[in-house]
C-alpha cells in the first residue's frame, strides 16, 4: 500500500530490542542489509576517540594502577607478576597480546584454559575487588593506544574459545569485522557471560552495535560505561 512503511521481522526485532536476532538472519541479511558499512571519515574519528579516550582514562587512573600494582604484590609477594597478558583474537582475526591486572592466582590455569566463572575460587582477595570495579582491565589502555584495540567494540576473546564458539554459534567469527573493545554495547545491556549460551546472546548486542556503529553510538557507550561504572547506574 501506497505511503505505508514496510518492515521484515529481523529488523522490526532489532529496532525495537536494540540487538540482533540470530534466529532470523541468514548470511544474504549480512551483505544486503543496511548498515555494516562505514566511511573513512568515521575512521579517522573514531580513532581520534579512541586516543582521547584513552589517554584521558590513563591520566585519570594511573595513581589508581599504582596502587593496584602495590595490593597485589602486598597479597601474593614481591616476586608475584601483576600483569598478564593472554592471546585474544582482534580484527580480521589476527591474534595480539592483552593486558590486565593479574585478579587469579598464579597457576589459574595450570591444566589448561577454562571460562572464568561467578564466584571462581581461583580469584585473589585483591582480584574480586579490582574485578568488581573493572580496575582490572585498566591495562587495557595501553592495546587501545598502540591500535590492536578500540575504545568501543565486542569484548575480545581467546583462540581457544573462538574456535570452539564459531562451530557452534552462528555469525560468530562477524565479531572481528571491528577491532575488538575496551567497553561495548553488549557489556552494557547484559552480564557477564561464562557460557555458550550467554555468549550467543552477548552476539546478538555485538552484531547490532556493528551493523550500527558510530560515532554517536561510541560517545553513548562511553558515558554509560563511565555512569555503571562511577554510579552503578544501569549495572546488572
Amino acid at each position: 500500500m501506497e505511503g505505508v512503511h514496510i518492515i521484515d521481522g529481523a529488523n522490526f526485532y532489532e529496532r525495537e530490542s536494540r540487538k540482533v536476532a540470530l534466529e532470523m538472519i541468514t548470511r544474504g541479511w549480512l551483505v544486503f542489509s543496511d548498515g555494516f558499512t562505514v566511511s573513512s571519515v568515521y575512521g579517522v574519528g573514531k580513532r581520534a576517540l579512541d586516543v582521547l579516550a584513552s589517554g584521558t582514562l590513563l591520566l585519570a587512573t594511573f595513581p589508581i594502577m599504582i596502587l593496584t600494582a602495590i595490593a597485589i604484590k602486598l597479597e601474593d609477594g614481591l616476586k608475584a607478576p601483576v600483569i598478564y597478558s593472554q592471546e585474544r583474537v582482534g580484527l580480521n582475526n589476527q591474534v595480539f597480546k592483552v593486558h590486565k591486572f593479574r585478579s587469579m592466582i598464579t597457576d589459574a590455569e595450570k591444566n589448561g584454559a577454562v571460562w572464568a566463572r561467578k564466584n571462581d575460587t581461583r580469584v585473589t582477595r585483591v582480584g574480586e575487588f579490582i574485578r568488581k570495579v573493572r580496575i582490572d582491565e585498566l591495562p587495557q589502555i595501553f592495546n587501545v593506544l598502540n591500535g590492536t584495540m578500540a575504545f568501543v567494540g565486542p569484548r575480545p576473546e581467546r583462540p581457544v574459545f573462538v574456535e570452539q564458539l564459531s562451530e557452534k554459534i552462528p555469525f560468530y567469527a562477524e565479531r572481528h569485522r571491528v577491532k575488538p573493545g575496551l567497553t561495548g554495547w553488549a557489556q552494557l545491556c547484559f552480564a557477564y557471560a561464562d557460557n555458550e549460551e550467554d555468549t550467543r546472546e552477548k552476539l546478538r548486542y555485538d552484531l547490532y552495535y556493528i551493523k550500527n556503529q558510530s560515532l554517536l553510538l561510541d560517545l553513548l557507550i562511553i558515558i554509560q560505561t563511565v555512569e555503571v561504572v562511577l554510579f552503578k547506574k544501569g549495572s546488572r
